[in-house]
């Protein structure tokens, strides 16, 4: 520098980058060395024998280390450990904090970009396919750890809402194997994967009286299971985050009646609360349909039926539309029947006014948004083609990553808080 003068400070913040992982490399194969480091059950058992000095090149956030560490192998049983190894938490030969990084950007997005952006951010060259394996090997670790910690907080809750919604993921040919679907030949090219939402709200606006939802309130969880299991597991989720303390519980949906299924029997207790953007995108529908050649009058009645719904007349409404199909006289199939019918199956859902009179939210905006930010950006890309195992490790990075509990989970997997470093200012 001396020689060269004061140029553009890049070269010498990388290289010095480079000098301080080199020197990181080599105290950690010093540490790891160490004659007085304990390493629990770092003795033969009975019927083992200690094989010293095996190798390993351990892959992490400095780059490659190597250890030197015992083997101890069973002849009888046929099998060997390496305390060092489960000691550090290795998965293969990665460290947890290099694991913990490469999911990280394998939860934002496709495998090989994921390897591009360690290798940019972090200066680590780890191939994408490598990201893929470990993602599949810790994927299940963070599923169980977002069912812990349960909040401490003592306070009550003011409103706790519960959405659920489900959405299609593009799988391989071999899970789609005797499935039903939606294609003309009645096949499918998705799995449906069921997503929920838990969030709290304190408040409203003072200025137009709208609920507004805590900030970083909302977690999510999502799999695979059947609408019975899933009803359990975000049932869990909404005691971990305090369901016990809630003075009021809502749960949306949008009208499915797995949903209504899931909520009576594990949030009996809650309003219900059918979206209202779902419920007009109905109305639209039946007045399309009741009114086919006169779009002025469907126009005019879907407005008028709309504002009905929105004052608590839904039952006014569906008097209105049955009228108007008896006047229609006998139908060539029942759609509109059927139509009517969905506004009378969910007319003790469809209150809206109460609901904003008590300040509650009334769509299910969250859950859907969540399936487009948690599942869609993520399982839903252009050529994407998912085992169920592969989908269902990735999800649940996305929603440790979109739940504001990543570093949490992955404390709570690797004990990361027993040693704390304090610099010295």
């Amino acid at each position: 520098m001396e020689r060269h003068g004061v140029r553009n400070c890049e070269a010498i913040e990388l290289g010095l980058r480079e000098a301080l992982f080199k020197d990181g490399r080599r105290l950690l194969e010093q540490l790891y060395a160490g004659t007085e480091l304990s390493i629990p059950n770092n003795a033969s058992l009975p019927g083992e024998k200690c094989h010293p000095g095996r190798k390993l090149q351990m892959h992490s956030i400095f780059g490659p280390v190597e250890l030197h560490r015992n083997y101890f192998y069973s002849e009888e049983s046929g099998t060997g450990r390496f305390p060092l190894d489960g000691a550090l938490g290795l998965v293969e030969s990665f460290s947890p904090a290099l694991v913990r990084l490469t999911a990280r950007a394998a939860a934002r997005e496709g495998y090989a970009a994921a390897g591009e952006d360690v290798a940019a951010l972090a200066g680590i060259s780890i191939e994408g396919r490598q990201i893929h394996r470990l993602g599949n090997q810790v994927g299940g670790k963070v599923a169980l750890a977002l069912e812990q910690n349960p909040n401490p907080d003592p306070k009550p809750i003011p409103i706790m809402y519960v959405e659920v919604d489900a959405t299609g993921v593009p799988m391989v040919a071999d899970e789609l194997a005797g499935r039903k679907g939606k294609q003309e030949d009645g096949t499918s090219k998705t799995r449906e994967v069921k997503l929920g939402c838990v969030f709290t709200q304190t408040k409203v606006d003072e200025e137009t009286g709208l609920p507004l939802r805590d900030p970083d309130s909302t977690t999510y969880i999502g799999n695979f299971q059947t609408a019975e299991d899933f009803g359990g597991h975000i049932r869990h989720e909404a005691l971990r985050r305090g369901l016990g303390r809630a003075v009021k519980i809502a749960v949306l949906g949008d009208g499915a009646p797995w949903i209504w299924e899931l909520a009576r029997v594990n949030f009996p207790s809650a309003i219900w609360i059918v979206d209202l953007y779902h419920a007009l995108e109905r109305l639209h529908t039946l007045c399309q349909g009741l009114y086919a050649n006169q779009s002025s009058w469907a126009a005019r009645t879907e407005e008028k039926w709309k504002q009905m719904l929105k004052n608590d007349q839904v039952l006014e409404m569906i008097a209105e539309a049955r009228k108007r199909l008896d006047d229609l006289g006998p139908q060539t199939d029942d759609s509109l029947e059927k139509q009517i019918a969905y506004f009378d199956n969910q007319k003790t859902r469809m209150l809206y006014k109460t609901y904003r009179d008590q300040g509650l939210f009334y769509g299910s905006g969250v859950v859907e948004a969540g399936c487009k930010a948690v599942i869609g950006q993520r399982l839903k890309e252009s050529g994407m083609f998912w085992t169920k195992s592969g989908a269902t490790n990735v999800l649940a990075l996305r929603c440790a990553l979109k739940s504001h509990r990543w570093d949490e989970c992955w404390n709570h997997i690797n004990n990361s808080d027993y040693l704390k470093i304090k610099v010295a200012a």
